[in-house]
């Protein structure tokens, strides 16, 4: 196999390659959120503050669309992980075979259900009149488009699996180069407003994902499929859904929890929507430092638990919290100093710019805990503990909605309790998190026998 293509984490620094793996998924996953930065920036700064608190509103409902199609691709990832660590080029092929039957699916189904629900949950969430059409154009275009989205996370998935982080990079580079000129055009000069915001964003996703399958296959040797890899294999298929659903399940419970407590959110008017959206962007920016992390120490486990060597996963995992630490002590620092400035890049109105630049403050003092969610949940993902994916997704639903319902319940906090929701939920969950880790039960689960 080509070694540009894959990489055995079996061997070598840990740390050294969780920086090589994260740094190339960091500038991708910056460069996945500047979609919905740019959005946001084009929509509050050329259309209103409205329109912001529309977008923004329907992120946290997106997500939970998302999330329950890329559990499955998740599933698949760490399969293929713990398949390429046992060196069984073959299962590796049979996997992405089997895979793309349940991500086409799911995507497919998905995307019905939630254009034909999209009016009803709304009107669930409280969405204010002055921006629930709005709302609805923009979470109908977005989900008519889902399958675009499973695609590329799929195939994205499967080659972080084999250690391949700069592939997925290169196309989501170009798409949101792409993103940002349809954005121009669609909102400045055809003024077609949040759709014009929504028919960008998902051709932009489209064109990254044909790119991405085509590139694949010709130079991945692991993606030159034979008709025998894409036959339907029972055994592998149960695995994915054993994996898959739990997966999807925490995914789909962390999107519930955000749309709870955007619900929550809405019943403060159109400023606090809009500060609100305008800190979800920024600490989704935050966060992917994180995420890239914890997608490294996912491959990173998979793969060395399939090699057998319980020890390594171990050191991975402090190496990862020192990380952790370090970033999320400077960003702190960077909140407290600049937070009213990141929130002018989203809109100018006094009032949002004054309570997104506290508020920022505020969960900027549980980023170590929120870091810690990614690194330990992840570990326990590419260990394949399903279990426990849908018991810290379940803490985060009673997170979020526990806190919102008695800090809204104290006068004094009014709607600063949002923020401070967020910040306690990221604490709990991350001290369970850890907790599962030091009970050491990965160490005990096998996918590949």
């Amino acid at each position: 196999m080509k070694k540009q293509y894959v990489c055995d984490m079996t061997q070598g620094n840990e740390i050294s390659l969780l920086l090589r793996f994260s740094m190339p998924m960091l500038v991708g996953n910056i460069f996945q959120q500047f979609y919905n930065m740019v959005d946001s920036v084009i929509v509050g700064n050329y259309v209103g503050k409205n329109a912001l608190a529309a977008v923004g509103m329907t992120g946290s409902l997106n997500f939970l669309y998302f999330s329950l199609c890329n559990g499955f691709a998740t599933g698949a990832g760490v399969l293929m992980s713990q398949y390429f660590g046992m060196k069984n080029e073959k299962r590796v092929k049979d996997s992405i075979g089997n895979a793309v039957y349940l991500m086409l699916g799911m995507g497919v189904l998905m995307s019905v259900i939630s254009i034909l629900l999209s009016r009803s949950i709304l009107c669930l969430l409280n969405t204010p009149d002055v921006i629930f059409e709005d709302a609805l154009l923009y979470t109908r275009i977005t989900c008519g488009g889902l399958i675009s989205v499973v695609l590329y996370n799929g195939i994205a998935a499967m080659l972080r699996s084999l250690g391949d982080s700069k592939t997925p990079l290169f196309f989501l580079i170009f798409a949101s180069i792409l993103n940002v000129i349809g954005d121009l055009v669609l909102v400045l000069t055809f003024h077609m407003g949040v759709a014009g915001v929504a028919i960008a964003t998902i051709l932009a996703q489209a064109l990254s994902a044909v790119c991405c399958i085509i590139y694949a296959m010709r130079k991945n040797p692991y993606f030159r499929l034979t008709r025998e890899n894409c036959r339907p294999d029972r055994v592998l298929l149960m695995k994915m859904l054993k994996l898959g659903i739990p997966f999807g399940a925490q995914g789909s419970l962390i999107a519930f929890s955000c749309v709870a407590l955007q619900s929550v959110t809405n019943r403060f008017g159109e400023d606090v929507i809009a500060a609100f959206t305008s800190t979800s962007r920024i600490e989704q920016l935050v966060q992917q430092p994180y995420n890239s992390l914890g997608m490294a120490v996912a491959t990173f486990t998979a793969q060395n638990l399939g090699a057998g060597n319980i020890e390594r996963v171990k050191k991975g995992y402090h190496r990862a919290g020192i990380l952790v630490v370090i970033f999320s002590l400077t960003m702190c620092t960077l909140m407290y100093l600049c937070g009213n400035s990141f929130i002018r890049l989203f809109v100018d109105d006094p009032q949002v710019v004054a309570i997104g630049g506290r508020a920022v403050r505020i969960t900027s003092l549980f980023y170590i805990p929120l870091g810690m969610i990614y690194v330990a949940r992840s570990l326990m993902n590419g260990a394949g503990d399903s279990a426990f994916a849908f018991v810290s997704g379940l803490i985060e639903i009673i997170g979020r909605i526990g806190f919102s319902i008695v800090l809204t319940s104290v006068p004094a906090l009014g709607y600063w309790a949002v923020w401070y929701t967020t910040g306690l939920t990221w604490l709990i969950t991350g001290t369970v998190c850890m907790i599962r880790y030091t009970q050491g039960k990965w160490r005990h689960i096998s996918l590949v026998n």
